[in-house]
């Protein structure tokens, strides 16, 4: 797999890698109705379309040339100071080969004047959980923005840049 920046063509890819890792990691949590509800609504071709032309931010996928593997999505905030990573998804059956670690550290470099990266992960997720703490995350809060949009159980995490 190799990281780089999405674009139209990758779209519908990217619309099916989310639908598939969303309903194999949140159904047992939301149930498949609700997953499906917030896949239409967050995962649709023109909410994905309007991230490709978003300032200050990146859209990245993993490809091997036949298919996207993983995909992230992050944006700076505070005149560049902290990224916040809105995305990190990895198809399940490619999940522990490094894809998402590449998707992170490509992120990170998107941002070179960044000093933090700051997520959002369900608490719940705990093999999302688990990647993030392996990758230099610390927990530094409860309950962030999406959570308090959607009453979510959220928890937040923290990364450190060296500047």
């Amino acid at each position: 797999m190799f990281v780089r920046t999405a674009g139209d063509r990758d779209l519908a890819a990217i619309r099916a890698l989310l639908v598939e890792t969303w309903h194999a990691t949140y159904d047992a949590i939301y149930g498949s109705a609700r997953v499906t509800a917030i896949t239409e609504e967050w995962h649709s071709i023109a909410a994905l379309k309007a991230r490709l032309i978003k300032p200050n931010s990146e859209f990245l996928v993993a490809d091997d040339g036949k298919r996207i593997g993983g995909v992230a999505f992050a944006e700076s905030v505070d005149g560049g100071e902290l990224v916040v990573l809105k995305q990190l998804y990895v198809l399940p059956t490619l999940q522990g080969r490094g894809i998402g670690g590449m998707l992170l550290d490509e992120v990170i470099e998107c941002f070179p004047e960044a000093q933090a990266v700051r997520l959002e992960v369900e608490k719940r997720n705990t093999h999302a959980i688990a990647f993030y703490e392996a990758n230099g995350f610390v927990r530094s809060g409860d309950a962030g923005e999406r959570a308090r949009a959607t009453g979510e159980a959220t928890l937040v995490y923290h990364r450190p840049l060296a500047g």
